[in-house]
């Protein structure tokens, strides 16, 4: 009998080898949560799987998302940056993924980690909901509305309370694979 899954991943092998693997499952490493941030900046408007098919092209084009590095970027980077046909070459989503990280750097300051930040808005545990089917998931929440100004408030940009509510599904920070599916339990 084949495995159900949430519906969003069809049949792509690459959709669905993320579902499996990845989707939901909590992420408490800073390189991680930085490069899910990122990656879900510049999906803003995009379909996901457009940024899946790119991300090892992102890797090596953001120094595989060290944002200490990416923190320090100058114009010639940018400019090499938007001339990589590799990327999603958006001029506003370059330059926020460069504040966006000085922005991380400050939290870690602050936080001790990034992880501390983000995951204390959840109480360090991931909230389980128990949809049945694709319908009834939101797009954003009370909770990543709060996320979202808060991020925004710390310098963030392209951090909507749609994309961030994104960030807490594929990081685990909420669990939203629907209940018949294989992923929901072992999440």
């Amino acid at each position: 009998m084949e495995k159900q899954r949430c519906a969003w991943c069809g049949d792509d092998p690459l959709y669905v080898a993320y579902h499996d693997n990845e989707w939901g499952v909590p992420v408490y490493d800073d390189a991680s949560l930085f490069e899910f941030l990122i990656l879900e900046t510049f999906q803003a408007g995009l379909s996901w799987i457009t940024v899946l098919r790119k991300r090892e092209n992102f890797r090596k084009a953001f120094d595989n998302f060290d944002y200490v590095k990416i923190a320090n970027y100058g114009e010639a980077k940018v400019e090499a940056l938007l001339q990589d046909a590799g990327i999603i070459r958006n001029k506003l989503k370059v330059r926020a993924t460069i504040s966006n990280a000085q922005a991380f750097i400050k939290i870690q300051e602050e936080f001790g980690s990034f992880s501390k930040y983000i995951w204390g808005f959840v109480d360090g545990t991931p909230i389980t909901n128990r949809f049945t089917g694709m319908g009834e998931i939101p797009a954003n929440t009370p909770l990543s509305d709060t996320l979202s100004k808060d991020l925004k408030k710390r310098g963030f940009k392209f951090v909507g309370t749609t994309v961030v509510y994104a960030h807490m599904q594929a990081t685990g920070m909420v669990n939203d694979h629907i209940t018949g599916c294989f992923r929901y339990n072992e999440v």
